[in-house]
């Protein structure tokens, strides 16, 4: 599938500054322009609120708080995300997840291109 990522405002949440650095490059790469990284959810709530954005890669547990405000939130504002976490596939977790994409971790980088351009691109 192609998906022009150049100039796409992807919102990153990840609380691991090694991983959220990672995920920072690989996306800069695509041509992203990051918005973030952000490590707390209160950032993320405010930048759903205050950037035009086109997607987002947002962790499920960030110092032992889930993410699911901002997976709420970004439901409400229609923008597309994926999970990427080591901690999604626990099965109370997957059920509160439903249908939700979930990329574990580490993320392996040479197919999220392909995962990220099926969730981001429009519909229809």
């Amino acid at each position: 599938m192609t998906y022009n990522f150049q100039g796409k405002q992807i919102l990153v949440l990840e609380d691991d500054a090694l991983l959220a650095m990672d995920m920072e490059d690989f996306l800069s790469d695509l041509g992203v322009s990051v918005v973030g990284p952000v490590s707390h959810i209160e950032a993320a709530l405010e930048k759903i609120n205050e950037a035009e954005l086109d997607g987002a890669v947002i962790d499920l547990n960030l110092r032992g708080e889930l993410s699911f405000p901002v997976i709420d939130e970004l439901k409400a504002a229609s923008i597309p995300f994926v999970i990427c976490s080591g901690y999604a596939e626990i099965p109370g977790l997957r059920a509160q997840l439903g249908e939700l994409t979930v990329i574990s971790k580490p993320c392996d980088f040479g197919s999220l291109p392909d995962i990220l351009a099926r969730e981001f691109s429009p519909v229809g």
